[in-house]
C-alpha cells in the first residue's frame, strides 16, 4: 500500500501528460479532475510517508501544496464554468500563501525536523531577496513589461516572480549548506520545476500567448510530485546548520542601496517596482543588525553579571581573582575583610535585614576607599580590596575601613553593631597574595586585633 501511494502521483502525472499529448483542446476530465487529482494524491503521499518524522515539516509543506491546489481548482474550474469575480482574487491569495509555508517546510524536510534557528531563516531571506532583486532588475524587466493593466495584475505579477526567485535561492542555499543527498537533490529539482513553470506562465500570460490546458501547466505538477517523492527518500540525520558566509550577506545588502541609487540617478532605467524587494532587503538587514547588536549587548551584560555580586552590585570573587593577575605587577596591597558578629544579626533579625546590613557595609567601605581601589564581595560576609600604594598608604586604608564600622548601622529601626577583621598583605612579588591575606585575616579574627599584616604572623 505504501509503495502504491508513493508512486501513484507520478503515474497519474504520466497519464495526464500522455493524454494531453494525444488529445488537444480543453477537457473537463483531463484539465480539472485528473489535473487536480495529481496534486491531491501527492499531498496524501506526503502525509503517508513512513520516513517523515517531523509533524511541523509535513504539516507546513502539505498546507502549502493544499493552498496552491485550492487556487488551481478555482482557476481550472473557472475556465469551464462561471464563477464570481472574487474567486480569482481568492485563487491568487491561495497561490501567494504557498510561499511562506514552503519557506518553513523545505528546510525542515532536509534537516529531518532539526529546530531551525530564526537567524538562519533571516540570513537566507536577506540573501535570497538581495539576489532576486538584482535578477529582477537585470533580467526579468527584459521579459515582463513595466506597465501592466491594473493594480491587481501589477501586484501579483511582481510578487510571484520575486517569490519564485527567492524560493529558488532559498532551496539552493539549503541544499548547498547541507550534506547533499538524494532527498535534497530531488526536493531541489522539484522546486526548480515549480518555480520555472510559474515564471514561464507569467511570461506567457503577460504576453498574451498562454492557453489554458497546455503542457507547460504540468511543470507545476511535476515539481509538486517530486517534492512529495522526496519525503519518501532516506535522509541521514545531521546537525549541520544553514550557514551563509557573511560576505554573501554583505553583498546582498550592498545590492539594494546600489539599485536604489541607480534608480535615483538614472530614472527609468529600472521599473519602479524594484523598490519593493530592495526596501524589504534593507528592512530585513536592519532587523538582522538589531539582533546582532542586542546579542552583543546581552553578551556584555552576561559577562558583567558573571563578575558582579547580585546583592551589593560589587565585583565578585571571580572579578577579584581576575584582577590579581595584573595587580601582581603593581605596588599595592590585598585586603581581606570578614565581618564580626554578623551571624547573630541573621539569627535575630532575619536574612532580609542581614542583606540590608551587607548593602550598607558595602556603601561604607566604598566611600572610605580612594579612587582606583577595587572593592569586591567574595561571598557571605567576606569582602576583598585591591588598593594601589606603598605600605603606609595601604595600611592606613585598612584602618580606615575598620573605622567605618565603629558606629552602629541603622536598619529598620534597629541599631546594629558589627566589626570587621582585616588581613593585610603588601604585594612584594612573593607567594600567593590571596592565601597570605586569608591567613592574616583569620589571625585578625582569632586575636580580635582588627588589622593583621603578614609581617605580624
Amino acid at each position: 500500500m505504501y509503495k502504491l501511494v508513493r508512486w501513484l502521483p507520478l503515474g497519474l502525472l504520466a497519464i495526464h501528460i500522455g493524454a494531453k499529448a494525444i488529445f488537444s483542446g480543453k477537457s473537463l476530465i483531463l484539465d480539472v479532475i485528473l489535473y487536480n487529482l495529481v496534486w491531491l494524491i501527492s499531498l496524501i503521499a506526503i502525509t503517508q510517508s513512513p520516513l517523515s518524522n517531523d509533524p511541523i515539516g509535513i504539516a507546513t509543506i502539505s498546507l502549502a501544496i493544499g493552498l496552491w491546489g485550492c487556487g488551481s481548482i478555482l482557476n481550472s474550474y473557472g475556465d469551464f464554468f462561471t464563477l464570481p469575480e472574487s474567486s480569482q482574487l481568492i485563487a491568487q491569495l491561495s497561490y501567494t500563501l504557498f510561499y511562506p509555508l514552503a519557506f518553513i517546510g523545505i528546510p525542515r524536510l532536509l534537516y529531518r525536523g532539526r529546530k531551525l534557528n530564526p537567524i538562519e531563516l533571516l540570513d537566507s531571506a536577506i540573501f535570497g531577496l538581495g539576489i532576486s532583486s538584482i535578477i529582477t532588475a537585470v533580467f526579468l524587466t527584459q521579459i515582463f513589461p513595466q506597465d501592466l493593466n491594473n493594480v491587481s495584475s501589477q501586484f501579483f505579477s511582481l510578487l510571484f516572480p520575486i517569490c519564485d526567485l527567492l524560493l529558488l535561492v532559498y532551496a539552493a542555499v539549503a541544499l548547498i549548506t547541507h550534506r547533499v543527498q538524494a532527498r535534497g537533490i530531488t526536493l531541489f529539482i522539484g522546486v526548480v520545476l515549480f518555480s520555472t513553470s510559474d515564471l514561464l506562465y507569467l511570461w506567457l500570460a503577460i504576453n498574451g500567448s498562454y492557453r489554458f490546458g497546455q503542457l507547460t501547466d504540468d511543470g507545476w505538477l511535476f515539481g509538486i510530485v517530486l517534492i512529495a517523492h522526496s519525503t519518501w527518500l532516506r535522509q541521514k540525520k545531521t546537525e549541520r546548520s544553514v550557514v551563509i558566509h557573511p560576505v554573501f550577506i554583505a553583498l546582498s545588502v550592498f545590492i539594494s542601496p546600489t539599485l536604489l541609487a541607480i534608480m535615483s540617478l538614472r530614472p527609468g532605467i529600472f521599473p519602479s517596482y524594484i523598490v519593493v524587494p530592495t526596501i524589504t532587503t534593507l528592512f530585513l538587514a536592519f532587523i538582522r543588525m538589531s539582533i546582532v547588536l542586542r546579542q552583543a549587548r546581552n553578551l556584555g551584560e552576561e559577562k558583567v553579571l558573571a563578575r558582579t555580586d547580585e546583592l551589593t552590585g560589587l565585583p565578585n570573587r571571580r572579578r577579584l581573582i581576575a584582577e590579581l593577575d595584573s595587580f601582581s605587577q603593581t605596588e599595592g596591597a590585598l585586603l581581606l575583610l570578614d565581618l564580626n558578629e554578623f551571624k547573630p544579626v541573621n539569627d535575630k533579625f532575619g536574612h532580609e535585614v542581614g542583606n540590608e546590613v551587607l548593602q550598607q557595609v558595602a556603601l561604607r567601605f566604598g566611600r572610605s576607599l580612594p579612587t582606583g581601589a577595587v572593592l569586591a564581595r567574595l561571598g557571605g560576609d567576606e569582602f576583598g580590596v585591591l588598593i594601589n600604594g606603598d605600605y603606609e598608604t595601604t595600611l592606613e586604608a585598612a584602618f580606615a575601613l575598620q573605622a567605618t564600622l565603629s558606629y552602629p548601622i541603622n536598619c529598620r529601626g534597629n541599631a546594629i553593631s558589627i566589626g570587621v577583621s582585616i588581613g593585610h598583605v603588601q604585594n612584594d612579588g612573593t607567594g600567593n597574595l590571596l592565601e597570605r591575606a586569608d591567613a592574616a585575616m583569620y589571625e585578625a579574627k582569632r586575636t580580635d586585633v582588627g588589622v593583621v599584616q603578614v609581617s605580624q604572623l
